[in-house]
């Protein structure tokens, strides 16, 4: 839905469904998605955050798919104006895990993968719109190792389609990076640095330029306009960031947040047992919870739960912060809370000085919630989400 005066779009990501195949996705867009519409936005048209898989993407390229899906948003009136390009594979009901980044930037199929699905989005915006896609940060840390100009090569060469498909269709698409725990790029100051040397630079303009045809000052103006963050407010929380001066440090740096994802995670202000045990069914098989733990030497990373568990009550009196996305209008969970004072702070950073054009509800994980946790259906919690945010914004 559009926001009042400039605080952008308030949407929530289809990722939240099962979307792996082109029916799926229709069923999603005519079923729970209408259902969130007509509580948030019954009289006016309401952005979508749309979810494309590969297999999804790879359905959609007979062209009477492709119009049946466009019916389909102009009859709910829906607007297209964001995309989640991060998971590629299967998202719901398997082991996602560390596959969720793959393939990865390091790939043609990433790539590949990105273009299409900005070739879709060009043809289901509208002419003059802007579009973020949200993508992977580069790899999972582990296979960083040497591939940072691998990584960056294919990302720039994403930008020089993403500003081929404007001058052809009017539709500005900016691929937003989202940096997450245990991956290339996961801390604030890490992509400050990435970009500065490696995506903002002389040579990153020159390489867009030689791509594109442009000159130089021309790419280097372009090079902001279609790539930048998707800043997950979930991620920075469990990266300990700061939200003044995470925000500010983007800025500085000329990094622009084409999306902002609302999501709040687990936060443990002091490890008990009985808080390990209360955090045992957070420790489910299908997502990655990545845990950063505040330890008397500093910030120590544990790549998913059950390892962070597994180091028992030697971890006793440590702060936890766990990448469970949780429901955002909750914040006391019983043994413990969630980080939704650094999203009420985000939120009203972007009521005094808007972060972004785009901004997301992604709790993805109703499906692998403790059941007390669950509530109602889907479509009403998103719902009653959608709700405490523009409460957030309109106070």
């Amino acid at each position: 839905m559009k926001l009042p005066d400039t605080l952008g779009h308030l949407t929530y990501c289809l990722n939240i469904h099962a979307t792996q195949t082109y029916a799926e996705v229709m069923a999603a867009l005519t079923g729970p998605a209408a259902e969130v519409k007509a509580s948030v936005s019954p009289g006016d048209a309401f952005a979508i955050g749309l979810r494309f898989s590969g297999e999804a993407l790879e359905e959609l390229a007979d062209p009477a798919k492709r119009a049946a899906l466009k019916a389909a948003l102009d009859e709910q009136n829906f607007q297209a104006v964001t995309v989640n390009g991060f998971p590629y594979g299967r998202f719901h009901g398997t082991r996602v895990k560390e596959e969720v980044y793959q393939p990865d930037w390091r790939s043609e199929e990433r790539v590949r993968y990105t273009n299409a699905l900005a070739d879709l989005m060009a043809e289901l915006a509208s002419e003059g719109e802007m579009v973020s896609l949200s993508t992977v940060p580069g790899t999972f840390k582990p296979l960083a190792v040497g591939a940072e100009a691998v990584i960056a090569e294919n990302i720039l060469r994403s930008v020089a389609h993403l500003i081929a498909l404007e001058a052809k269709t009017g539709v500005t698409i900016a691929l937003a990076i989202e940096p997450e725990p245990a991956c290339f790029l996961e801390t604030i100051a890490e992509t400050v640095a990435f970009f500065s040397a490696h995506l903002f630079s002389a040579a990153a303009a020159a390489r867009v330029a030689d791509l594109t045809g442009l000159g130089s000052e021309q790419a280097a103006s372009a090079l902001p306009r279609h790539l930048g963050l998707c800043y997950d407010v979930c991620h920075a929380a469990v990266e300990y960031e700061d939200p003044v001066a995470s925000i500010a440090a983007l800025r500085k740096a000329g990094i622009p947040v084409h999306k902002l994802q609302l999501s709040a995670a687990l936060l443990i202000p002091s490890v008990t047992a009985g808080a390990r045990a209360a955090l045992v069914p957070y420790a489910e098989p299908t997502y990655l919870h990545q845990v950063i733990r505040r330890t008397p030497d500093g910030l120590k990373s544990e790549v998913d739960l059950p390892d962070a568990l597994a180091l028992g009550e030697s971890t006793d009196g440590e702060e936890w912060r766990v990448h469970f996305h949780v429901p955002v209008f909750i914040r006391n969970l019983g043994a413990f809370s969630s980080t939704r004072d650094f999203l009420a702070s985000i939120l009203a950073l972007h009521r005094q000085d808007p972060i972004s054009p785009h901004l997301e509800v992604e709790t993805y994980t109703w499906d692998v919630l403790p059941k007390d946790l669950r509530g109602a259906t889907v479509a009403e919690n998103i719902g009653r989400e959608c709700a405490w945010v523009l409460g957030e914004l309109t106070r």
